[in-house]
C-alpha cells in the first residue's frame, strides 16, 4: 500500500497580501462588561470635568446658585493665580517629588529582597513571618501614627525629610504581591545559574529582577501615588514650612473668607496633575503588572 501523507491546507497568499483574521463575535457577557465599564468611566469623568471647569471660573461664578458648565463671565486663571500667590507651589511640589521618589526606591529594594527570601529561601520562622506580613496588611495606618511619631522623636528626625520618608517604606501588601509573582518564576532558571557558579545575589539581580519588570513597575507606581497623596503623616511629622509636601501645603492657603470653590478646585487639580501624568505614561505597566500578578491565584 502506498504511503499517504496528510497535509494541512494553507491558504496561498501573494507577496504583500495581508491575511485578515476572522472577527471575534461580541457575546452578551462582553457587551455587558463594556456597558458597565462605560458607565463607571462616566461616573468618574463627570465629577473630574466639573472640578476642572470650576477651577477655571471666577469665584463669583463658582459660588453662584445657578449651575452652569459655561461661566457667564468666561473662563479665567484667577483661581490658579491666587493659589500660586498664597503659597510656595514649586517648593512644595519638589518636596513631594523627591520624598515620594525616595520612598518608592527604598520600598522597592526592601520589598523585593524580603519577597525573594520568602519565595526561594527556607529558614526557621518563615511561615510565622509570612503570617505576620499578611496580618499586618489589615492594620489601619492611623493606628501606627503615635508610635511612629515617638520613634521619629527618639531618633531626632522630626522636621527632617527622613521623618517623612522612613515610616512609609514598609509595605506588607507589596511584599505579598512580589512574593506571589516570584513564586511563578521557574526554579529551573536558578538551578541552571547555580550550576554555572552564580551566587544568590547575582541570580536575584540578573535573573529575577529582569523577569519581574512589569510587577516592579506596577508596585513602584502604586507606592509613588500613595506617597504623593499622603497627607496625614507629613502633616504630623513636619512643622517647618520649607519641608511641607504639596497636599499639606495646599491646606495652609485656605481662605479665611468662607469656602473659595474655584480656589479649592484649582488646588485639587494642581495636586492631582502629576498623578494623572504618571498614569498616562505608565498605564500599560500598571495594567500588565496587575494582570500578571492575578495569575498567581489561578
Amino acid at each position: 500500500m502506498a504511503n499517504t501523507t496528510l497535509t494541512r491546507s494553507v491558504p496561498r497568499t501573494e507577496p504583500g497580501q495581508v491575511i485578515r483574521q476572522p472577527r471575534k463575535k461580541l457575546t452578551v457577557g462582553k457587551a455587558a462588561a463594556i456597558v458597565v465599564a462605560a458607565v463607571l468611566a462616566v461616573l468618574w469623568l463627570v465629577p473630574f470635568a466639573w472640578a476642572t471647569v470650576t477651577a477655571f471660573k471666577s469665584e463669583a461664578d463658582a459660588s453662584a446658585s445657578k449651575v452652569s458648565w459655561i461661566p457667564p463671565s468666561g473662563f479665567t486663571f484667577d483661581a490658579f493665580a491666587s493659589v500660586f500667590q498664597a503659597g510656595n507651589i514649586p517648593l512644595w511640589t519638589w518636596n513631594s517629588l523627591y520624598t515620594s521618589a525616595a520612598i518608592t526606591l527604598i520600598t522597592l529594594v526592601i520589598s523585593a529582597l524580603i519577597a525573594y527570601a520568602l519565595s526561594r529561601i527556607d529558614f526557621k520562622g518563615k511561615k510565622l513571618l509570612m503570617t505576620a506580613i499578611i496580618a499586618s496588611i489589615i492594620v489601619p495606618p492611623p493606628v501606627l501614627m503615635i508610635p511612629l511619631f515617638y520613634q521619629m522623636l527618639a531618633f531626632k528626625m522630626i522636621d527632617t525629610p527622613w521623618a517623612i520618608i522612613l515610616p512609609q517604606v514598609i509595605h506588607p501588601a507589596m511584599v505579598f504581591v512580589l512574593k506571589r509573582f516570584f513564586d511563578q518564576i521557574p526554579r529551573e532558571l536558578e538551578e541552571a545559574a547555580v550550576m554555572d557558579g552564580a551566587s544568590r545575589i547575582r541570580i536575584f539581580m540578573q535573573i529575577i529582577l529582569p523577569l519581574s519588570r512589569p510587577i516592579l513597575a506596577a508596585v513602584a507606581i502604586f507606592v509613588f501615588i500613595g506617597a504623593w497623596n499622603n497627607f496625614l503623616w507629613p502633616f504630623i511629622s513636619t512643622n517647618d514650612d520649607s519641608l511641607l509636601t504639596l497636599p499639606v501645603g495646599l491646606q495652609t492657603i485656605k481662605s479665611a473668607y468662607g469656602v473659595q470653590y474655584a480656589q479649592n478646585m484649582a488646588s485639587a487639580l494642581l495636586a492631582a496633575l502629576p498623578l494623572i501624568v504618571v498614569f498616562l505614561f505608565f498605564q500599560r505597566q500598571i495594567i500588565k503588572g496587575i494582570s500578571t500578578t492575578g495569575l498567581a491565584g489561578t
